[in-house]
């Protein structure tokens, strides 16, 4: 069977995983099935993170992108984004339940001592509590409700993103209806984006997985189909090396490398989840 291949065109995106795969929570659409005792790839130290920035730099990253598991459980998270923020932006990627005050004014502090922007994306998976809380967990609908305000007192504006396990939030009304709820719980000038299902880990589970017949396989891809996929333009690195992107580390032959330098080549897309990417024109980036 033949797949197409993703040149990289330009490498402009640094995903980091540096929380490894673990959570404080067990979220049952999780691709990669993230929880409290998964340690499939550990949390990165400052060390490793930076050996990767001093490469990016050289090689013309624009961006750089914190996700896990959960980036706030790791406790060189403020020291390693004080370093990346003196290269580039940074974006973390968060549940929200650990954004108290202190921490929240501990970001600001951050962005205002640096030339480069820091964001924050707070997931939510519903309006209410009702969906949400099926997906992560009683209660973590309300604390990441808290989160978000947390930061929106310390005069950071969170991205809030959200799952399509949410029915509908996909539709310009289910956009509609998300916004004005957010302007409900005081984000008066709210930041939304909705996020495609990738039907791995945990949510090939809760759902179903990819068939062999979901594959792209002799698919011609223009030059525009493969500047809007993520694997174009950016790689992911954990504890374990350098990946493609962000959905596939738990695939051995996702694995492009120990340094960035050795990824620079085309990667087939020969997965599943490489469908879903092309399909539905998804990009992990804010």
């Amino acid at each position: 069977m033949a797949f197409p291949r993703a040149p990289l065109l330009s490498l402009d995106t640094l995903w980091i995983q540096v929380a490894g795969t673990i959570c404080n929570l067990r979220c049952t659409h999780c691709f990669i099935s993230c929880a409290p005792d998964n340690h499939s790839h550990s949390m990165m130290s400052l060390a490793e993170v930076r050996r990767f920035l001093d490469e990016a730099v050289g090689l013309g990253v624009r961006e750089y992108y914190f996700t896990g598991g959960e980036p706030f459980m790791n406790r060189d998270l403020p020291a390693i984004l004080e370093e990346t923020l003196r290269v580039g932006p940074a974006t973390v990627l968060t549940n929200g339940l650990l954004l108290d005050p202190d921490r929240c004014r501990m970001l600001r502090a951050l962005a205002d001592g640096s030339e480069y922007s820091l964001d924050l994306r707070v997931s939510l998976d519903g309006w209410g509590p009702e969906d949400h809380d099926r997906i992560r967990g009683a209660g973590t609908f309300r604390r990441a409700l808290e989160g978000a305000a947390n930061l929106w007192a310390a005069g950071i504006n969170p991205v809030i993103t959200v799952s399509e396990a949410a029915e509908g939030v996909g539709t310009l009304d289910g956009r509609r209806r998300f916004l004005e709820s957010l302007r409900r719980l005081g984000l008066s000038r709210p930041r939304f984006k909705v996020l495609s299902l990738f039907r791995m880990g945990a949510e090939a589970t809760r759902s179903h997985g990819y068939g062999e017949s979901e594959r792209l396989s002799d698919v011609d891809l223009s030059r525009a189909d493969l500047e809007a996929l993520q694997c174009s333009s950016g790689r992911m690195v954990t504890s374990r090396g350098v990946y493609v992107c962000p959905l596939l580390i738990e695939e051995p032959s996702a694995r492009m490398g120990r340094t960035l330098r050795e990824t620079l080549r085309p990667f087939d897309l020969a997965y599943g989840a490489c469908t879903t990417c092309h399909t539905s024109g998804v990009t992990c980036r804010t």
